[in-house]
């Protein structure tokens, strides 16, 4: 006669396995009874108070301080003044130039950044410790140095 493919170890994890289902039934049901959720249009409302806190309370009319006019209101973006335009030659110094790879860096006398220049960007053969005068644009990795040219 065979003997039963079911144990009891079997049986009992089979009744907790059904257990726990239930349980998180039960839990399930509950959470959707004490939901907040579905709450009335008016329980959501958010005020705004007249010292401009959030509140869940409407403003209180009597307390309503001035009256805007629409007109005072000017919706545009703000002038710039007129700002002196940068003197666009500056001063430097070559710290580091390699003429086989063709590349360098002057240091700026006024910002003290060091900024990179090409050996197309020179108008006078350089070496290092060389005072220059320059311009600069924006490139891909920061300000690159053109116009290079001798302090004489």
């Amino acid at each position: 006669m065979g003997r039963s493919q079911e144990t009891s170890n079997k049986k009992e994890k089979e009744k907790k396995k059904l257990k726990k289902k239930k349980d998180k039934l039960l839990k399930k049901e509950e959470r959707k009874a004490n939901s907040e959720k579905g709450q009335s249009l008016e329980d959501m409302y958010a005020y705004v108070d007249e010292d401009g806190n959030l509140t869940s309370t409407p403003p209180d009319p009597t307390k309503k301080k001035t009256v805007i006019n629409t007109e005072d209101i000017a919706i545009s973006t703000s002038k710039k003044e007129d700002v002196e335009p940068e003197d666009p030659m500056r001063k430097g110094t070559i710290t580091f130039f390699n003429d086989s790879k063709g590349y360098g860096f002057i240091k700026d006398h006024d910002s003290q950044e060091s900024i990179f220049v090409h050996i197309n960007s020179l108008e006078d053969s350089v070496s290092e410790n060389d005072k220059v005068t320059f311009e600069t644009e924006r490139g891909q990795k920061g300000l690159n140095a053109v116009k290079v040219k001798l302090m004489k």
